[in-house]
């Protein structure tokens, strides 16, 4: 049983009937996402035969997804020689072959008589002439772009050897208005920028949204009652809920691990900021830095004895990396200009942060000891990355010099694969969901 979403999601994954019985020991088609520098796969990606169009819009998702990810390259349906009729029969490879197709995606949609969709795929390697994967996934007709998106993913995951990241959400802040007036909303959408909506009203400006890596709950900051203060927010119920109210200012609060606690930075009256956790069943703030400066930013390893943050205790912001009871604090960043926004990456091997040097902001990259530092992308003002939770994939905001506002960006760890995400207005601060339940 593949994942299912409550109450609007039931997928099934029927492998034993659709996969062929052995397959080669090394497939033609596998991609080394560890390689500097990688090849886009070309692709075939077949419309999935139906009865009213569903097949091709879903079969259409598939491709987009792919293509974004810049593992992919699909090929133009207008180069097709073979027109499939039965995705249950194997196709001409010969016809596909000739085009260099190197993997092949066919499929169909149909409606069971309850009123569902069941939407089926197969996944051909063509040079060697074999299936690579066969599913089936039932699904209501409002969440037929859900099963798109795990179809993409479970193709992803075939042909990488890694997690895909197509069936999440991302979470940010979307601004609209004039400058001086600007009004803020919290704001949720796909990966892709599709289903958008938003979750507050804003009456109140709202800050710094951050997904539970174990549900669907995120937490914010809103100024609703004139004070910064710390929610919690279910996505599905729309179900509110106040952390605590922080004397001072309460900065960037983020989950643990295992979602019971929060992180923060808290503002005192001393003119320091420190960072502080909350456990969220017993309501006990702990604090976890005492020093003159200002600590702020923090984020957890994904196995959660570390805790990555920023502090000017050196003289100008600067990364640093302490146990997770704030004990052997260490600072990793020596490079010239100040650094801020760090976030340990899912896989624990990267941390993200943003760098400001030579009045430009780039997002880079470097190892947990500090080593290996990487820019990604420079630019007039970009900042706050989240990642995709395989860890492959940032996204960030970005402001052009002489615009209006922010726009949301994503770029891989190569650097080379950058692309905008469109939403309503403009937006900032976005947060990544763990793969969608």
């Amino acid at each position: 049983m593949r994942r299912s979403h409550r109450t609007l999601l039931t997928l099934c994954a029927l492998f034993a009937a659709f996969l062929t019985a052995s397959l080669p020991a090394r497939a033609l088609v596998e991609i080394d996402v560890n390689k500097g520098v990688v090849e886009p796969l070309p692709i075939a990606v077949t419309e999935f035969l139906s009865a009213d169009g569903m097949g091709a819009q879903i079969a259409a998702v598939v491709e987009a997804d792919l293509r974004r990810s810049g593992l992919f390259a699909p090929i133009d349906k207008a180069a097709f020689i073979e027109k499939i009729s039965n995705p249950d029969v194997a196709p001409r490879f010969e016809d596909w072959r000739v085009i260099n197709a190197q993997a092949l995606v066919t499929g169909r949609v149909t409606q069971e008589s309850g009123g569902r969709l069941r939407a089926e795929f197969r996944l051909w390697d063509t040079f060697a002439g074999q299936q690579l994967v066969g599913e089936q996934f039932f699904a209501t007709p409002a969440n037929w772009r859900r099963v798109a998106h795990i179809i993409a993913d479970t193709i992803y995951e075939r042909l990488t050897g890694e997690k895909g990241y197509f069936d999440t959400r991302i979470v940010y802040i979307d601004e609209s208005g004039p400058r001086d007036r600007r009004v803020k909303r919290l704001a949720i959408m796909d990966q892709d920028g599709a289903n958008h909506r938003f979750l507050s009203d804003g009456r109140a400006i709202v800050l710094t949204p951050r997904f539970s890596p174990t549900r669907q709950e995120i937490t914010y900051m809103s100024y609703e009652s004139g004070q910064p203060q710390v929610y919690l927010l279910q996505i599905e119920t729309g179900q509110r809920e106040l952390v605590g109210n922080f004397p001072g200012m309460t900065f960037a609060p983020r989950f643990s691990p295992d979602g019971q606690k929060v992180i923060m930075s808290l503002l005192r009256d001393d003119g320091n900021s420190n960072i502080f956790t909350m456990d969220l069943r017993s309501r006990n703030t702990t604090r976890l830095t005492s020093s003159n400066s200002i600590d702020t930013s923090p984020s957890y390893a994904p196995d959660g004895q570390q805790i990555v943050f920023t502090s000017d205790r050196g003289g100008r912001p600067q990364i640093y990396v302490m146990n997770a009871d704030g004990s052997d604090p260490r600072r990793i960043s020596f490079g010239n200009g100040n650094y801020s926004t760090p976030v340990w990456s899912p896989r624990g091997d990267l941390i993200a942060f943003t760098k400001q040097s030579g009045g430009e902001f780039s997002i880079g990259v470097m190892r947990t000891d500090g080593s290996q530092e990487r820019i990604l992308t420079t630019g007039f003002l970009q900042e706050g990355p989240t990642w995709a939770p395989n860890g492959r994939v940032l996204m960030f905001f970005r402001q052009q010099a002489g615009s209006g506002g922010p726009q949301l960006h994503t770029i891989d760890l190569t650097g080379r694969n950058e692309q905008r995400i469109d939403t309503p207005n403009f937006a900032s601060d976005p947060a990544w969901s763990p793969l969608l339940e």
